[in-house]
């Protein structure tokens, strides 16, 4: 969230999606009911460092650290938050004070606080516990929101697969000690994870469909979701068909094992270094990519979801059940997740990241990978678009050869080293607004620079002069907020460019 953003909304004040709460020294007990509120009606902000005014109180600096890690713990204990929802605060800093803003989203279950269901309107929280008929109307409306809570009352414990759920029993044991699922058996994992429900309006009670698709038999599987495919596909020389393909119809493990296997297969892992130590940036970004095309997918739409490799981009489609439209930016970006009990077991497996972190990850990764920000796009089909790095060194086969980019590097300086380098800045910074507008800094930044050095200032001047980018404020061209993007003549010089490479 940006500072901008975060004065809008305490300068609007609060409501039924915006609260805020005093925080100098040490959390209020009331957050938590808040939370619990706001995922179980429409989600919401929470802003802590905050008057109920909207005036800034901040958090005082050696309280903060504490306060972050009592608000992890908290989220991820049952006996405060049930089922537990994890969520991770973004610091933002405004008129000198720090504030803590927590995006909470609406959830697919019904929370408790305390052992209390707390709903939300416009003049607060209130306490909803023993209230029949409101309780009965939230189960409900989860229930109509949210197909993957579907019951399938005949599905019995021997229709899924054990081995797969003792995987998510020995992963979490791995990745956590002493969390509460290593212990459960297999039907008390499944209610645990939410994946075994009650519907309050029928009495009926059984495996839902998030659990079939995460743990079921093929044929189980394709019984519940006869539709359920996720097509992986690499296009790369033969554009009207494919050089490669796997059509997936099976669980969401392995669907994420072999999806992972598939980008292993065709995109290059470039050298990375992250402070003093490499990581794989494609482990990084594909990990996040492929997890999201499973979890957020509205399962009811026979729209088969897509991955598709390309000589410089990659592509992902899923149907989707939009919460907003339009494009995802990762400083405003309010997370909700389309399967939360879906998107839990991927998250306890540490296949996916905390809500909202993914996001912010993804987009910092995929800039220094394909040099953009990925477009993420929310629709009724949602769509992520992320850019290769360019590799002019295709085989004739037209398949990805795996050597070191040229973008992984952000200590060098590219321009400064013509030589070393296949094509010209000026081209690259073309290639580099492909994606969309950027600033100056956000060029220099994607072309592995430290700093906005001379040379691209003059690249830019060029690429004015002949009218193949331009400015998107072109009545205050030295606005701090000016970014430059392609003109028609630009996109049509690069895709010129881009034909004497096929």
């Amino acid at each position: 969230m940006t500072p901008e953003h975060l004065t809008r909304l305490l300068r609007d004040g609060e409501g039924l999606t915006v609260e805020f709460k005093r925080a100098r020294e040490a959390l209020n007990r009331d957050i938590y009911e808040t939370i619990c509120a706001f995922l179980n009606q429409r989600g919401g902000t929470l802003i802590l460092g905050a008057a109920d005014d909207g005036q800034v109180t901040g958090i005082a600096s050696d309280a903060l650290a504490q306060m972050r890690k009592d608000l992890a713990n908290t989220l991820h204990n049952p006996q405060k938050i049930n089922p537990p929802m994890p969520l991770v605060p973004e610091q933002v800093e405004l008129d000198g004070q720090v504030l803590l803003v927590l995006s909470v989203p609406e959830s697919s279950q019904v929370h408790s606080c305390n052992g209390r269901i707390f709903s939300r309107n416009e003049d607060g929280d209130f306490d909803i516990t023993g209230r029949t008929q409101l309780i009965a109307e939230l189960y409900l409306r989860k229930q109509d929101s949210y197909s993957e809570n579907r019951i399938f009352p005949f599905l019995r414990l021997d229709d899924l697969r054990s081995d797969l759920i003792e995987r998510v029993r020995h992963n979490v044991r791995l990745q956590r000690s002493g969390h509460p699922w290593a212990e459960l058996d297999d039907l008390e994992l499944l209610k645990s994870a939410r994946l075994y429900q009650r519907d309050y309006q029928t009495g009926e009670e059984g495996i839902s469909m998030a659990g079939a698709l995460l743990f079921g038999r093929d044929e189980v599987v394709l019984g519940v979701v006869p539709h359920h495919r996720t097509d992986a596909i690499l296009r790369v020389k033969d554009l009207d068909r494919y050089d490669d393909r796997d059509d997936i119809r099976t669980n969401l493990l392995e669907s994420y094992d072999r999806l992972m296997a598939f980008v292993n297969k065709h995109v290059a892992d470039p050298f990375y270094l992250e402070g003093n130590q490499r990581v794989s940036l494609r482990e990084r970004i594909f990990r996040e990519v492929v997890a999201n095309l499973l979890i957020h997918r509205e399962y009811l739409n026979p729209f088969p979801a897509k991955l598709i490799i390309q000589r410089d981009r990659v592509t992902t489609e899923n149907s989707n059940n939009p919460h907003g439209l339009g494009l995802l930016r990762p400083d405003d970006f309010a997370p909700s997740p389309k399967n939360p009990a879906i998107a839990r077991v991927f998250r306890e497996m540490q296949w996916a990241e905390e809500l909202g972190s993914g996001v912010r990850n993804l987009f910092k990764y995929a800039r220094a990978f394909g040099g953009q920000d990925p477009i993420l796009s929310e629709e009724s089909i949602f769509r992520v678009t992320l850019m290769l790095p360019y590799r002019p060194d295709l085989s004739d086969k037209g398949m990805i050869i795996r050597e070191p980019s040229p973008w992984a590097e952000p200590e060098s300086q590219p321009e400064s080293q013509p030589e070393s380098q296949p094509e010209s800045l000026q081209l690259r910074v073309l290639r580099c607004l492909r994606g969309g507008p950027l600033s100056k800094a956000a060029l220099s930044r994607s072309l592995g620079q430290r700093s906005v050095s001379g040379p691209l200032n003059h690249a830019v001047r060029q690429l004015l002069a002949e009218n193949l980018i331009e400015y998107t404020l072109p009545d205050k061209p030295n606005s701090r907020l000016q970014t430059y993007r392609l003109t028609p003549a630009g996109q049509a010089h690069l895709a010129q460019q881009d034909s004497h490479h096929e």
